[in-house]
């Protein structure tokens, strides 16, 4: 049930500010650089336009879609995100749940405080994984232990061969564990319910690193400085085609050169990402390059992600050739201001939002959706 104060993903983001520490919220609030690409990426979906139908009969509207073989009540994925922790006791958990409640993938971070197999012995539901390759041993142990207890979906993401420059997390000294210091402290104390469930509940480790034979400490720093294998290549990528048997996609394409390479190699899907714009500033859009990498790869599906707030975006993205949209930030503020009942009311806003615009579009399910509905806005 949606909540009676709450209206829009705006609301959460305002109630997750208001209770979470301020080291916390700009961990999950941040971007890289300057953070302009954080403006750029919303700004990018203002910049194109619904183009509606009238007298149509929309008195039935239908959002579902297949993805994968798998049907799904709305176009929506949760997208992996790490120390999901930090913003609600067990929250990768309270994610996959949410997601299993409203019948979406949940996708699990490699960088998440709970375990693969935690997740997957807590959750129902159809989980995927998304894969940070740190040490290319330890990437094939998490492969094989995803693979053990059903994650259908592999995501690997490609974007991250050094970390971004997040500057508010340096200047707030953000690290894993939390680095005590009277500003941190003092931060904590004015915010005592997220500071009596951090005190309740533990402290925060990147689980998937806490059972395997590679170095726990030097993984653990390694994903969480963003340290990956940055040798990591084309041919390594078919390799790792050759072996995990399942749905594999891959994450953080922003050009048709590469999307079609990704096709090339034998991948099943690509995400359209540039990170939320929390790796490097200056990327492009992942709206604005949806058509020219859906051409690039033809039949081969594309989820997009970066900015999605409304159930306008999600229309948008699909118009323009997304089979789906991932969900990073807009569910993170449900997690944070209320747990797992706030993950699903942000998704059924985004669901009662994509039904209301497909009603006033004129267009009664998003099966039907192509780039006649949309048109770059005309500047004033």
């Amino acid at each position: 049930m949606i909540s009676r104060h709450r209206f829009s993903v705006d609301d959460y983001r305002s109630a997750a500010r208001r209770r979470l520490p301020k080291i916390v919220f700009d961990y999950l609030e941040g971007g890289a650089d300057d953070e302009s690409g954080l403006r750029r990426n919303r700004d990018a979906f203002g910049a194109w336009e619904l183009r509606p139908r009238r007298l149509i009969d929309v008195s039935r509207r239908d959002q579902s879609t297949t993805l994968f073989g798998s049907q799904l009540p709305a176009p929506l994925v949760i997208a992996p995100t790490g120390l999901n922790g930090a913003f609600w006791p067990r929250g990768d958990l309270a994610l996959a749940r949410a997601a299993h409640k409203a019948g979406i993938p949940f996708a699990l971070s490699t960088a998440s405080n709970m375990s693969i197999e935690e997740v997957a012995q807590g959750a129902s539901g159809e989980l995927w994984f998304q894969l940070y390759v740190v040490h290319r041993d330890l990437a094939r142990s998490l492969v094989r232990r995803a693979r053990a207890v059903g994650y259908s979906t592999l995501i690997l993401t490609v974007d991250v061969a050094v970390n971004g420059f997040r500057a508010r997390d340096l200047r707030n000294g953000f690290a894993m564990p939390f680095r005590p210091s009277m500003r941190v402290a003092v931060d904590g104390l004015s915010h005592p319910r997220w500071l009596w469930f951090y005190l309740t509940n533990g402290t925060l480790e990147l689980k998937n690193f806490a059972t395997d034979d590679a170095s726990s400490t030097a993984a653990q720093a390694a994903v969480l400085r963003r340290e990956m294998d940055a040798s990591f290549g084309w041919d390594d990528l078919r390799r790792l085609r050759d072996e995990w048997p399942g749905t594999l996609l891959v994450k953080g394409i922003v050009t048709p050169e590469d999307a079609a390479r990704c096709v090339e190699a034998g991948v099943d899907g690509v995400v359209v990402s540039n990170h939320g714009a929390r790796q490097l500033a200056d990327l492009p859009t992942p709206i604005d390059e949806l058509p020219a990498i859906c051409d690039a790869v033809g039949a081969t599906p594309v989820l997009c992600d970066s900015g999605i707030r409304c159930g306008a975006d999600v229309i948008k993205a699909v118009a323009l050739g997304a089979r789906a949209v991932m969900l990073g930030r807009a569910t993170l503020y449900g997690l944070a201001a209320a747990g797992e009942h706030g993950v699903s009311d942000v998704i059924e806003l985004l669901k009662r939002d994509v039904d209301r615009t497909l009603a006033l579009l004129g267009c009664p399910s998003t099966g039907l959706l192509d780039h006649s509905y949309v048109a770059r806005r005309r500047p004033v």
